[in-house]
């Protein structure tokens, strides 16, 4: 039973979430192997089945279905069996995670690579870790950056300047006002996920090593979709050598599980040695490391599919002129539609998917400040025109029917 003051805290915080009209409630849904973007979702007795079209998903080139990837799964599930065994120190190291290591630094030109469970753990750990055991580290991080950062650099108990978000001279004014002899660390990300903004690294870099800086870039919404062979911004940029430390995901474009960092060897024998993250948890299992290997493979040479989903960007951006609904136009695949209200944000979505079977979830606060609740849309290679217009129509229908405001300059 839980205790009567643990109770009323609890009771506290969820009837506030409510009241704001943030209060999640989870869609249970079936991906349907060879029909994405299309899913059968689950009523609360998870035994109504409805199908649906999904707007919302990470799998940005639907590469999870990928038949190559399957394959290379099943072939190693019948080979190594379901788990990896232990943690890399005690037993888990399969020849496939050191194998994906080097592809993966190789992939960003970078000495090493080092696997995680997930790309929040990644960033959790390496932060961390870095701030705890570099004395007097300084941590400069951008205003927007995610929260798998924030808890990384807060456990570390190392000092932190926050700069403007995306704003070289801000950072360049920090890093003057401290001793040019402090170890620095600049942290910031490649493609935001929330606006789909992309940072100036060229600019950035400048500031990082004018100051001598160390610089940490997260590309986990880049990984996959940009540069020569998907290889993230820095790749596109050409800036990949200047950057000390790129942290990517196995989960996103790649369409499997876990997260990763690229650096020198010796930062990665400093990472694998302290980083608690790391060395107290269970490896990622050799069908998963198999499948994120071959994902790797065909994302290298997805020329094609990256040019498809930018097409099905475009095409989805025009239409929402064309019916003057608001949205924030940044320079990626992510395309942000404005509501600005938690409640109606909500009610956008569920109505959404009840009447017109279009699954986006809504984003509310603490993702993004309140008052700027918006739908998150992620086309994919395979949302195509017809699947666009049908969106169009629906959220046109919507906006009208509610009187919702257009041309919304967020």
């Amino acid at each position: 039973m839980v205790a009567q003051a643990f109770s009323a805290v609890i009771d506290k915080h969820i009837e506030s979430i409510k009241r704001e009209g943030r209060y999640r409630v989870f869609t249970p849904l079936q991906r349907e192997c060879g029909n994405f973007p299309h899913a059968a979702m689950f009523r609360d007795d998870i035994k109504s089945r409805t199908e649906i079209t999904v707007w919302c998903s990470n799998d940005y080139l639907a590469i999870g279905q990928n038949s190559g990837m399957l394959k290379a799964m099943h072939a190693a599930l019948d080979e190594s069996g379901a788990g990896c065994g232990g943690t890399r120190n005690i037993s888990g190291t399969h020849r496939d995670h050191v194998r994906l290591e080097e592809e993966l630094a190789e992939y960003h030109g970078k000495e090493k690579a080092l696997l995680f469970s997930s790309g929040y753990v990644a960033n959790l750990t390496c932060l961390a870790t870095l701030g705890a055991q570099v004395e007097g580290l300084i941590i400069y991080s951008d205003a927007q950056n995610h929260n798998s950062i924030i808890e990384g650099i807060r456990q570390s108990r190392a000092e932190k300047r926050i700069f403007k978000h995306n704003d070289a001279k801000d950072l360049a004014r920090l890093l003057a006002q401290d001793a040019p002899a402090s170890p620095k660390l600049i942290v910031f990300e490649s493609v935001y996920s929330m606006d789909g903004d992309i940072a100036p690294l060229e600019e950035i870099l400048q500031v990082a090593e004018k100051y001598n800086a160390m610089s940490y870039l997260d590309e986990v919404h880049a990984v996959g979709l940009y540069g020569p062979q998907g290889a993230g911004i820095a790749a596109r940029d050409g800036v990949s050598d200047r950057i000390d430390i790129i942290q990517g995901t196995l989960a996103k474009a790649f369409g499997s599980f876990g997260g990763y960092v690229a650096a020198s060897s010796k930062v990665v024998d400093f990472l694998r040695s302290l980083g608690s993250g790391f060395i107290f948890t269970t490896s990622l299992p050799p069908v998963i490391v198999a499948g994120a290997r071959e994902a790797l493979r065909v994302v290298s040479a997805a020329d094609d599919l990256r040019e498809r989903q930018q097409q099905n960007v475009q095409i989805l951006k025009t239409r929402l002129r064309d019916k003057k609904i608001p949205f924030i136009d940044g320079e990626s695949h992510i395309v942000p539609v404005m509501i600005g209200d938690a409640s109606i944000c909500r009610k956008i979505s569920d109505v959404l998917l009840s009447d017109y079977g279009l699954y986006m979830q809504p984003i509310n606060y603490p993702t993004v400040p309140r008052g700027l609740e918006r739908l998150r849309l992620t086309p994919s290679p395979l949302h195509g025109e017809d699947t666009i217009e049908v969106l169009i129509k629906a959220l046109d229908e919507l906006w009208t029917r509610w009187q919702l405001r257009k041309n919304l300059n967020p």
